[in-house]
């Protein structure tokens, strides 16, 4: 309205140029000039007091509309002040809450977990979810920011009250059922194998031996029938089963007793049965489901059997595996590794060896026979070893220049990095996770690599391995490397040196043949007894220097006992002990001897991390207790490393560790 009279001026500087040309025009334009502000003004004053008065009119019939609009809207909204106070809620909001609109306490006061610190965030977001009276609600909450009009008067500390916040509730009840019941219809893949089927076989008279086998199947179609599954042999001793995922949290809370249960089988067997299980979950197709329960299978295998792997994406988890696993009497598996190995070696031009970091005997034992290996087959070959022990240091120097050994024949890792290329094959000992080799980088320069070791696998396992022989009943890696060499090539012959270190290997990790001990294990000694192998000899190489011997007297007199049945100690950090981690390992191994202790361990502070050796005879899995610390191993001999805490708060974490495990009924004392 205001434009009109702005036009004014526009006639006016038009009408200047016309007094130049015409005067008689000029005053004509002038008088109209007049006369039409005079209309305009008083147009303008005519309507300025009635437009006012439309304009608010309708703003407030706006505000009174979307008021009642707010109010009846049908989701539920309410406005909160800077102290998550409620300001105003509108119908549905009160409905739900069962709150009168004159309620004007905390939020919290209803939904305790929307507290004040998660509505002050910045970066909300829609997964905050809340139940009440049964149904669950999505809370959506978004920040009004104002200014205060008075500036100035905002003291200090109450940046806060600049803003409202908006809260909307979404009733997400039947969606989530929906999408529970749409998962628990998914299918879950699982393959069953009996891991000892054969031995279980021989163990028992020849006509009862189809009533096992029967037994063993009524066990399993029974177990997993109840649950609506089907069950399909598929070998005589594999089976694939089929469920929902519904009934799978059912098997977990039951902790998979089928795994106790068939161990009743019993009809004049001396061996119980054991089955070793894999479970497929969550994969986007059925074909996706099994690769996933293959893997598990595999890898519950690959940890001893007698256990439960369950792979969820790439979540893993495992349950069972509290039994020894049963020593295997053929040596049909060694040879063929021998001869794939040996057709590898050959396709390759250089041989790099390498252990787990801070190498012990028995990764220096098994990488020097696959050194005997390679050199036999005219290869140039290489042990990775960046630190020498001190126990490691007098095995070390029987192998010189001197004794016609090359000079090449150990690299640091870096010097390996820089030799190593597609042409070379990697070998791996005594570890099968990539991170606890002694040069992780060198995984990476060969497309060829080689896996040896006795651990029981974990999920961080080293990929793409072409080969991989994984023997959990296996006493060390120095008694499966043995046992290969006997079949590797006929004109191999150990020298006295090397025989010495693979037999020292083998004495280390069975403490003196009383720990994991079978029948395959004296033969390999035998066999390295027969190359020349000393037992004095070995002995001498062995032996503690003085400093070493009291680190590991003293963490055996400073150990505690806790729950009446765990040792737990500390090895002292002394700076004159050149390895504290053996000497703690050691120390573990002693603890054991004491009446009444069924399990123990020594903790040790080694180059910013806390290396734990744990041991037990066979009443407890320690095993599975380092797994939830990070570590693994074998049933009674086991290891973890923890990084960023102290020694106090490393024993703390063992201690609470020990109480879960006895309140979930995992471990017994």
């Amino acid at each position: 309205m205001f434009w009109p009279l702005m036009l004014t001026i526009l006639i006016v500087l038009m009408n200047v140029p016309l007094y130049f040309f015409d005067q008689k025009a000029g005053i004509c334009v002038s008088v109209f000039a007049a006369v039409y502000f005079v209309v305009m003004l008083g147009i303008f004053m005519a309507n300025k007091s009635a437009v006012r008065n439309e304009v608010i009119s309708f703003a407030t019939q706006y505000g009174t509309v979307q008021k009642k609009l707010l109010n009846e809207f049908e989701i539920p909204y309410a406005l909160l002040d800077y102290n998550s106070k409620i300001l105003w809620m509108n119908e549905a909001f009160s409905k739900i809450t069962e709150k009168d609109k004159d309620y004007h306490k905390s939020i919290v006061t209803i939904f305790p977990s929307v507290t004040r610190e998660l509505l002050d965030k910045e970066e909300h977001n829609d997964h905050i979810h809340v139940t009440w009276k049964g149904r669950v609600y999505r809370v959506s909450v978004g920040r009004i920011n104002f200014r205060d009009e008075t500036e100035g008067r905002k003291e200090e500390g109450q940046e806060g009250s600049q803003h409202l916040t908006a809260l909307y509730l979404f009733d997400e009840t039947e969606l989530r059922q929906s999408i529970q019941e749409i998962k628990d219809q998914q299918m879950v893949s699982m393959l069953i194998y009996i891991d000892n089927y054969e031995e279980a076989l021989d163990s028992v008279e020849e006509v009862k031996r189809s009533l096992l086998v029967a037994l063993v199947d009524r066990k399993v179609s029974k177990y997993f029938s109840e649950r609506d599954s089907i069950i399909k042999k598929i070998e005589k001793d594999k089976y694939f089963v089929a469920f929902k995922q519904k009934y799978l949290d059912e098997l977990i809370e039951d902790k998979f007793s089928i795994l106790e249960d068939v161990k009743t089988v019993k009809v004049g067997n001396e061996m119980a049965v054991t089955l070793s299980i894999g479970v497929g979950v969550s994969g986007n197709s059925y074909t996706q489901k099994y690769e996933y329960s293959r893997m598990a299978i595999d890898l519950a295998l690959g940890r001893g059997g007698d256990q439960v792997v369950v792979k969820e994406g790439e979540k893993i988890s495992y349950f069972g595996g509290k039994s020894r696993q049963v020593e295997k009497m053929t040596r049909v598996k060694a040879r063929v590794k021998a001869h794939a190995l040996r057709e590898i070696i050959e396709s390759r031009e250089e041989v790099f060896i390498m252990g787990h970091s801070i190498s012990d005997m028995d990764a220096f034992g098994a990488a020097v026979g696959i050194f005997c290996a390679a050199q036999v087959l005219g290869k140039k070959a290489h042990i990775v070893l960046d630190e020498v022990t001190s126990s490691l240091r007098p095995m070390k120097e029987c192998f010189t220049e001197e004794k016609g050994y090359p000079a090449d024949m150990f690299l640091h890792g870096e010097q390996a990095m820089e030799m190593a290329d597609n042409r070379s094959v990697v070998v791996v000992v005594d570890t099968n996770r990539p991170n606890y080799t002694e040069c992780p980088g060198l995984l990476g320069k060969s497309k060829t690599i080689v896996v040896f070791d006795h651990h029981r696998q974990s999920s961080e396992v080293i990929e793409n391995a072409v080969l991989s022989y994984i023997e959990t009943y296996a006493s060390s890696t120095c008694e499966m490397v043995a046992e290969v060499l006997q079949y590797f090539n006929e004109n191999i012959h150990l020298k006295p040196n090397e025989a010495d270190s693979i037999y020292a290997g083998i004495l280390i990790d069975t403490n003196n043949f009383m720990t994991k001990t079978g029948v395959r294990t004296f033969e390999a000694a035998a066999y390295l007894r027969r190359c020349g192998a000393e037992v004095t000899r070995v002995r001498k190489l062995l032996r503690d220097d003085m400093a070493a011997y009291k680190a590991r007297a003293e963490a055996v007199r400073h150990a505690e006992v806790f729950r009446g049945a765990f040792a737990i100690s500390i090895c002292p950090a002394d700076p004159d002990v050149e390895s504290p981690t053996i000497a703690g390992a050691q120390a573990a191994n002693e603890l054991l001897n004491i009446v009444g202790i069924k399990a123990s361990f020594v903790l040790t502070e080694y180059n910013g991390k806390i290396y734990i050796s744990s041991r037990s005879i066979d009443e407890i899995n320690v095993q599975l207790i380092m797994e939830r610390l990070g570590g693994g191993g074998h049933l009674n001999v086991a290891g973890a490393q923890m990084a960023g805490c102290t020694v106090t708060e490393a024993k703390k974490r063992i201690q609470i560790t020990l109480d879960q495990m006895l309140k979930e009924g995992d471990i017994e004392v």
